[in-house]
């Protein structure tokens, strides 16, 4: 079958390591299900795979993709729920959860499998490339909102870098949750594209905000962590996913942190219930996932680029 993969590391010029064709077909195994990819999204996880963080050489050659929607052998039309080994289910209940990519063969294929456990009906509402957004970055997005920052309608947020996938998913939900959404980005188009989702305000990286927020989604880490930090009203909560500018801020604002009583929250991806209730807000709102670009398969390697060169808004769909 073809397939995307990953044919070796390099930690500087990830790309060089991308690679795409026959592959073998994943076999069969109990408790799990085959799927036939319709649709499936890049993530910044595929980039950092391609890294070697998070999948070891010895795992090469290593199938790429995190999201799906297709076709499981019975017909029915399936998300996939992308962390692997979460409950036990169909790896045994001492395996540690990864995603796929790290252990097992991910998405960018025509097939890929997955334990039956991990599959959710696909609402007939929500078009394939629309479902395979959601897994990863707006599954993750939808964790920080609403089970890490607990935010309220009437509540305002800062979501740090609009543009990217988990950010744009933020804007997104928590317009639609009745929430004020500020953000930040060095590009004034994507700032114009973020209030153009609903965004009530958008500025430049560091801008004072026009208040001190109930949370902040933190996603872009050193170059943006003072300004969250700065940003929040005494008792807030900073929730963080991510430090796609590095993992090691300047300044890390102790002081204001214990002294205004600020919380700092990690968050990883989501549950399975999860992302079935993101499914429903989906259907019930009539929210959409913001789509930058979709690309046959044989194709990936412009959806890379667009993600590796920042140019991408949204999330990028190969189908197949």
């Amino acid at each position: 079958m073809f397939a995307v993969y990953a044919g070796r590391i390099d930690a500087e010029q990830p790309l060089r390591g991308l690679e795409s064709g026959e592959r073998p077909e994943p076999p069969d195994r109990a408790g799990w299900t085959r799927v036939r990819v319709r649709a499936a999204t890049l993530n910044h996880h595929d980039l950092w795979s391609l890294r070697g963080v998070g999948l070891p050489e010895e795992n090469l050659p290593m199938i790429l993709g995190c999201d799906a929607a297709g076709v499981d052998e019975d017909g029915n039309e399936v998300v996939l729920h992308s962390v692997i080994g979460q409950t036990g289910h169909g790896v045994g209940p001492r395996e540690r959860r990864s995603l796929l990519t790290e252990k097992y063969q991910g998405t960018f294929a025509e097939l890929t499998s997955v334990p039956t456990w991990n599959l959710i009906p696909k609402p007939p509402e929500l078009s394939f490339e629309e479902a395979a957004c959601l897994p990863t970055a707006w599954l993750t997005a939808y964790r920080m909102l609403f089970t890490n920052a607990g935010v309220r309608p009437g509540d305002s947020v800062l979501v740090q870098g609009a543009g990217g996938g988990v950010s744009t998913a933020a804007i997104v939900l928590a317009k639609a949750a009745g929430l004020r959404v500020y953000t930040t980005s060095r590009s004034p188009a994507k700032r114009a594209r973020a209030q153009g989702l609903g965004a009530h305000g958008a500025f430049e990286p560091g801008a004072r905000l026009p208040e001190r927020v109930d949370a902040v989604i933190e996603t872009v880490g050193a170059a943006t962590w003072s300004h969250s930090v700065k940003s929040l009203r005494p008792g807030g909560t900073l929730v963080i996913s991510g430090a796609t500018s590095g993992a090691n801020p300047p300044a890390t604002e102790l002081n204001r942190i214990f002294f205004l009583e600020l919380k700092v929250v990690g968050s990883t991806m989501g549950t399975k219930d999860e992302l079935e209730d993101l499914l429903a807000f989906c259907v019930a709102t009539g929210v959409r996932p913001v789509i930058d670009s979709v690309l046959p398969m044989d194709r990936a390697r412009e959806g890379f680029e667009r993600l590796a060169e920042g140019e991408a808004f949204g999330k990028v769909v190969l189908t197949t």
